[in-house]
């Protein structure tokens, strides 16, 4: 028996399954002590619970997942809507350090993979797969180069990928906490209190119990009218783009008004409600993060879980080596640095919302982090998708691969 659930019944299920995560996380002291992101918690419980549903019952449950793409285009417009230039001048340094580890990251992802696959004895060019493609490119990097690699005769390619970047999502959400907990503990790091591109640094309470202050309903209002602006407007240029034979992910030309109308508005003193914005992407990235991890069908990975789980705990150790050793140390040495490394995690091995998950559930327990919410979300929104496309594209060349 199959069950499809639609529409308004996907965002509840998500809300009920967040709240889920939230009780579990309060309830098991490690989960909350290594800031595992409570999106992450739920979700894979709920897709635990279906697919015992459906191996024990044979009771198959699907979500349509389309509100959860409009999700995540939101999401990235406020990303896009908080960027302002002259933010990115004082952060154009550490930005261009972390695009430069991420080039790097992605070389050593690919050739972890390649050299795994080929010594199973299995034919190279899985190993891309088993790199950067599914774990830093993500489902859309994987199903493109997929398709592009079946009709190249590789069997099987896209299902390998979704089945690697799947695992890679889990990953990326379940170890970025804890390697922001070990840097901050083992170094005894502190927020910098007294720098102006850093402020506001107050603690944010974990338990929400220290007032608020909401912003008007006129924020509120213009803040929807604007995210509404990104979408649609993302949507057109992504359609002139498309007919000019230039294909570019819907996220990216959303954040990309989203940073045209701040800085606009930034020239023409016209402030935006920054605490809106914050609320809205938050909230928009929880339920994003949610309904991806809910919805993912287990039991379709178990056929290649062997040599996937091989390739993942390679790539989990490579990443947590990276991201302590590498990361930590060239972006400074300092909260900020431990934040980054969280964040890298995240999206080095799954996707961009979860190292923003991940660097989330970091601040909210400590202190906001302004650096590792400019660059992070920057760089693996926008910068990594283009170096990652010459990285893959250079890979598929070598001799190796035929």
């Amino acid at each position: 028996m199959e069950v499809v659930i639609h529409g308004y019944d996907v965002l509840v299920a998500s809300i009920v399954v967040w709240f889920l995560g939230a009780f579990v996380n309060r309830k098991v002291p490690f989960l909350d002590r290594y800031s595992i992101p409570v999106a992450v918690t739920g979700g894979l419980i709920c897709s635990t619970l279906v697919a015992l549903a459906y191996v024990f019952a044979d009771f198959e449950i699907s979500f349509d997942m389309s509100m959860r793409d409009e999700l995540l285009l939101i999401f990235f417009s406020t990303i896009g809507l908080t960027a302002k230039l002259r933010l990115l001048k004082e952060g154009g340094k550490a930005l261009a350090l972390l695009l430069l580890i991420a080039t790097a990251f992605l070389v050593i992802q690919n050739v972890t993979g390649v050299l795994l696959i080929k010594g199973m004895g299995s034919p190279p060019a899985y190993g891309l797969f088993g790199g950067s493609i599914s774990f830093a490119g993500g489902y859309g990097t994987a199903i493109a180069w997929g398709g592009v690699a079946e009709e190249a005769g590789l069997k099987m390619a896209k299902e390998i990928g979704i089945a690697f970047a799947t695992f890679g999502l889990i990953a990326g959400g379940i170890i970025g906490g804890p390697i922001g907990e070990f840097l901050i503990k083992r170094n005894n790091l502190k927020p910098r209190l007294n720098s102006d591109a850093d402020a506001p640094l107050e603690k944010i309470s974990s338990d929400e119990t220290a007032p608020v202050l909401a912003p008007p309903i006129s924020s509120v209002l213009g803040t929807i009218m604007l995210l509404a602006v990104c979408v649609e407007a993302g949507a057109l240029v992504n359609r002139m783009l498309f007919s000019a034979g230039v294909t570019l992910p819907g996220f990216l030309t959303s954040m990309m008004v989203g940073i045209i109308i701040t800085n606009g508005a930034d020239l023409l003193k016209i402030e935006l409600s920054h605490i809106a914005l914050d609320r809205v992407g938050e909230l928009a990235l929880q339920l994003f993060l949610c309904m991806s991890l809910m919805s993912i069908q287990l039991w379709t990975l178990t056929q290649a879980i062997g040599p996937i789980l091989v390739v993942l705990g390679a790539q989990i150790l490579v990443m947590t080596l990276f991201a302590t050793w590498v990361v930590y140390r060239v972006m400074g040495r300092d909260y900020d640095a431990a934040v980054i490394a969280s964040g890298f995690a995240g999206l080095g091995l799954g996707a961009t919302p979860v190292g923003i998950a991940n660097m989330n559930a970091l601040t909210s327990k400590y202190c906001p982090s302004p650096k590792a919410f400019l660059v992070v979300p920057l760089v693996g929104a926008f910068f990594i998708d283009l170096v990652n496309a010459l990285v893959i594209k250079f890979f598929a060349g070598l001799p190796i691969m035929a």
